[in-house]
């Protein structure tokens, strides 16, 4: 790979030294690029494989961290691209698509939580982040992944999953497929609400994990989202209820012992609390009373997608034994289960801080 001819085309500040991979990403190629003054970028291949319309992603993430760095007067609160010397918001050329940021100095970067505060305060750099794009119009952003969180097609694909039986795995799950399908009333209530004009289409990040905020290095606060690939219109209930089914479980996503794995009432309102406070009332109340089903629709419906998986011969998510997708679809099962019966409380945390 020529480093030097790709890192050419961009305005970079002074000589570059040095391009080294960055991170542990498994979609895109990303790299530190560090130039004799000091200053540093980051350098990303984009994977066209999976982003193949490229200039529709790339259109998306210029327009979102365009808006975002109008709205807040700390650059670090946003990322940044650096277009070409041609002005372009990304490079084509026959080793790819790549695209080039300004560097956040002094921030962490946590794959998990490492307390309740450092959970609180990525629900802060979230709702925040709601809050800057409450008023961008989301709906001249393209769908980078289509429906991708249109649950009733979700369901869908499921059923089709469980009639087809391709791999003969169906008669083995027959009460894990019961669990999907004696949910089914509740998978279109998000729609539904859109319909009705209480939840709004906004901007929506949909890779809402702790690993994608950039916290200040010094305070530990929330400061910058990152990993903007999945940026396109959707429910920000969507984006609060991924990051509960990924951060407000006792367990790995893939635990296989169940005691191990149960929904956090703990977490949950010290996520509840840091997203209202980031979104700082500019989304109405009818919106926000439905975190709680947000909450519940992800953790449903990422688990339906594992058990689909599964019936289909582990052809979507890597896996590393025969069962891993069902063991997945368990861990969420429990989370489902341990969200119902505590509704009730889920729902008062919201009420509390409204």
């Amino acid at each position: 790979m020529n480093f030097d001819l790709i890192t050419s085309r961009f305005p970079l500040d002074g000589t570059v030294c040095s391009c080294e991979k960055y991170g542990n990403g498994h979609i895109n190629d990303t790299y530190l690029v560090v130039c004799e003054t000091g200053h540093r970028y980051i350098l990303q291949r984009i994977n066209t494989t999976i982003f193949k319309d490229t200039a529709m992603l790339m259109g998306n993430i210029a327009a979102v961290t365009g808006f975002l760095g109008k709205k807040t007067g700390n650059p670090r609160e946003t990322l940044t691209l650096v277009p070409t010397k041609e002005g372009e918001n990304y490079l084509a050329d026959e080793s790819g698509a790549w695209r080039v940021y300004e560097f956040v100095e002094d921030t962490v970067c946590l794959e998990r939580p490492e307390s309740e505060e450092d959970f609180y305060q990525c629900a802060v750099a979230f709702g925040h982040f709601q809050k800057l794009l409450a008023d961008f119009p989301a709906e001249q952003l393209g769908e980078t992944i289509p429906d991708f969180h249109h649950t009733p097609k979700r369901y869908e694909a499921f059923l089709k999953a469980v009639e087809e039986d391709v791999c003969g795995r169906a008669d083995g799950v027959r009460e894990e497929i019961e669990f999907i399908k004696a949910r089914a009333d509740f998978y279109s209530v998000l729609l539904d609400a859109h319909a009705r004009g209480e939840l709004p289409l906004r901007v929506s990040h949909n890779d809402t994990k702790c690993n994608n905020v950039l916290l200040n290095a010094v305070d530990r606060t929330g400061l910058c989202v990152i990993d903007l690939d999945t940026v396109m219109p959707g429910f920000s209930v969507t984006d609060f209820g991924d990051s509960i089914r990924f951060g407000a479980s006792t367990g790995a996503e893939d635990e296989k012992d169940l005691s191990k794995v149960n929904f956090h009432m703990g977490l949950y309102k010290a996520y509840v609390k840091g997203f209202l406070e980031g979104c700082g009332g500019s989304l109405p109340e009818s919106e926000m009373m439905l975190l709680p089903e947000g909450a519940k629709m992800m953790t449903i419906e990422c688990g339906m997608r594992f058990l689909a998986d599964y019936l289909q011969g582990d052809v979507y998510f890597k896996t590393a034994y025969p069962e891993h997708n069902l063991v997945r679809f368990r861990t969420q099962r429990k989370l489902v289960e341990g969200m119902e019966a505590s509704w009730e409380e889920m729902k008062q945390a919201v009420r509390e801080l409204l």
